[in-house]
């Protein structure tokens, strides 16, 4: 499977009183990193949305287990892959790593969806193209892939 590896700095504002990254933040990271898995299978998420006729992967399961905190100034490295598919969903795991070490580990289900034949003001999900599941299976980024890690 296709790895994104993406460098997070942590900022002041993302931290909570006692000093320590704020969980949120974490599930902001999350999608940001997913975005960015996307977009180094050679897949920018706003065109492969126009092509397929899709809102969105929103999510309907998150789980994060919290390791080691992280504070203002550290540096991180965080690590994506899809680590499972399924009909129309499929599970991203995130390592956050803090100085090599495991800090954060979260998994994330999302579900393709499009606007609903019978109602479209709600989102009904859709089979996963064979595209996708092909260039995130990978197990290198796409050639000619940019974007800063």
């Amino acid at each position: 499977m296709l790895v994104s590896r993406k460098k997070l700095l942590v900022e002041w504002g993302h931290c909570d009183p006692a000093g320590i990254v704020f969980f949120p933040q974490y599930l902001a990271w999350f999608d940001d990193c997913t975005t960015a898995l996307f977009l180094d299978a050679g897949m920018a998420i706003q065109t492969l949305f126009k092509q397929h006729g899709v809102i969105g992967f929103p999510i309907v399961d998150l789980r994060a287990h919290f390791i080691l905190p992280s504070k203002f100034g550290d540096e991180l490295i965080a690590e994506s892959t899809v680590t499972k598919f399924g009909k129309s969903s499929f599970v991203v795991r995130h390592h956050i790593l803090k100085a090599g070490a495991l800090a954060v580990e979260g998994f994330a289900t999302r579900v393709w969806t499009a606007p609903d034949p019978n109602d479209p003001s709600k989102m009904k999900s859709r089979p996963l193209p064979k595209e996708v599941i092909d260039r995130l299976s990978a197990g290198s980024p796409a050639p000619n892939t940019k974007r800063n890690p």
